[in-house]
């Protein structure tokens, strides 16, 4: 492929700072990289695994709703995380996310742990309490 053609088909990068490094011939028949805001294959590709993410996701949810788990539960899902990978991410011990994990517990965390589990999952502290 030449630089020239390198797909830059907009969806799920768009308005992010992530993007596909790609190698391309440039007019002098040597590779380069190349930045590439997305293509159209790949995009389709990730649809169906989102659609796939989201289905797993709605009972989660519902449990939610019904007040059994809290929220942080569905985030971790929809962000694919597991305990192990979410106190990497927020710093808090894996055994305090399993007590969070429990809805009366998660209404009664204060404003600095829900900062740091908003952080960890790119969320505002608003939107980790909805799902």
């Amino acid at each position: 492929m030449k630089a020239n053609e390198v797909p830059q088909d907009l969806k799920y990068f768009k308005d992010n700072v992530i993007r596909d490094l790609n190698y391309a011939l440039d007019e002098k028949g040597h590779y380069t990289s190349i930045i590439s805001d997305g293509w159209i294959v790949k995009n389709d590709a990730l649809s169906v695994v989102w659609e796939n993410i989201l289905e797993e996701c709605e009972p989660i949810r519902q449990q939610v709703m019904a007040r059994k788990i809290s929220p942080i539960a569905y985030h971790m899902r929809k962000n694919l995380l597991d305990m192990r990978l979410l106190s990497e991410y927020s710093g808090i011990p894996k055994r305090k996310i399993k007590k969070h994990l429990r809805y009366d517990e998660f209404l009664k965390l204060d404003q600095a742990t829900l900062q740091k589990y908003a952080d960890a999952l790119r969320l505002t502290i608003e939107e980790l309490g909805t799902v």
